[in-house]
């Protein structure tokens, strides 16, 4: 495991780019962030959470956007512990790669104001899949959902709706699935689609579930179709075959690792965000990534 980067303020939502570098999300800072060569620089300052990010059709950076978090820091770690009292909902953010400028794409849906957008994937027609996992508050939450949008501002929809905390999501290599994990649940779910950006609700299932106290994040589709989907408290990376009948674990020495995605020659490294402890790092993998869509290499 080779460290690319420390003291970042609750790391998410990594790419990796063909220059090397990884460009991230600081949750707690509200940036989004380049990492290469072992320095971090600001690409912008977007405030709220940035969660989830993914390269466009257009080069641009889509980031889910939660509003924010009240933090907490025990043991070394940082740690997400509520909903912060400036919070003003959620949204969906376009950001410039080459000024840094940033717009705000999507704020609700049919009326419906987005909570907490958190993580995002791209089809091949240029649409994207992100869940709303919603906002913990003191004495309830709310209830989480799953939606398709273009990225051009003009069409929002919500897909899946009344879901326990929906975080990680991805598209089978064939795009004829999607999947999402449930933080709370520590379930992993995939649906058909009847057509891109249209699910068919009659197929949803359980593709698999962890035992124990074992909490679910983001997620990233390999070659051969496996989910990983990084894994909070027993902290590290699950890996889980498309029907769910091989699971395997690879520990991270972080309670809060939150996200992978695929780089490097051939696909073959993972980054990972090791966010309670504010580090990047690149782990040789045994099986290639999938490649994403509209991500040059």
């Amino acid at each position: 495991m080779q460290t690319l980067a420390t003291g970042l303020r609750f790391p998410e939502g990594p790419i990796a780019m063909s220059d090397g570098s990884v460009i991230l999300v600081e949750i707690e800072r509200g940036t989004l962030s380049r990492v290469k060569d072992g320095q971090v620089t600001v690409i912008a300052e977007l405030g709220g959470g940035p969660n989830g990010a993914a390269m466009g059709p257009d080069g641009a950076i889509y980031v889910c956007n939660n509003g924010g978090f009240k933090w907490n820091r025990g043991d070394g770690m940082l740690a997400p512990v509520g909903t912060p009292d400036d919070y003003a909902g959620g949204r969906i953010e376009r950001v410039d790669l080459k000024t840094g400028q940033f717009s705000t794409l999507y704020r609700e849906c049919d009326g419906f104001g987005l909570n907490g957008p958190n993580d995002i994937v791209f089809d091949r027609q240029g649409g994207f899949w992100f869940t709303d996992l919603g906002k913990t508050y003191d004495r309830h939450k709310d209830l989480g959902f799953i939606y398709y949008a273009k990225a051009d501002g003009s069409h929002i929809s919500r897909q899946i709706s009344h879901r326990d905390s929906p975080n990680g999501i991805g598209l089978s290599p064939d795009e004829n699935k999607v999947y999402f994990a449930e933080t709370q649940t520590g379930r992993v779910w995939s649906c058909d689609l009847s057509a891109p950006g249209q699910v068919d609700a009659s197929t949803l299932r359980l593709v698999a579930g962890l035992p124990g106290f074992q909490l679910l994040d983001s997620m990233a589709i390999d070659a051969n179709g496996n989910i990983c989907v990084a894994t909070l408290m027993n902290g590290g990376i699950t890996v889980i075959s498309p029907d769910g009948s091989d699971v395997k674990h690879i520990p991270m020495d972080d309670r809060f690792t939150t996200n992978i995605c695929f780089g490097g020659k051939d696909l073959r490294t993972a980054f990972i965000t090791l966010s309670g402890t504010g580090r990047l790092v690149a782990v040789p993998w045994d099986t290639a990534g999938l490649p994403l869509n509209f991500l040059n290499r």
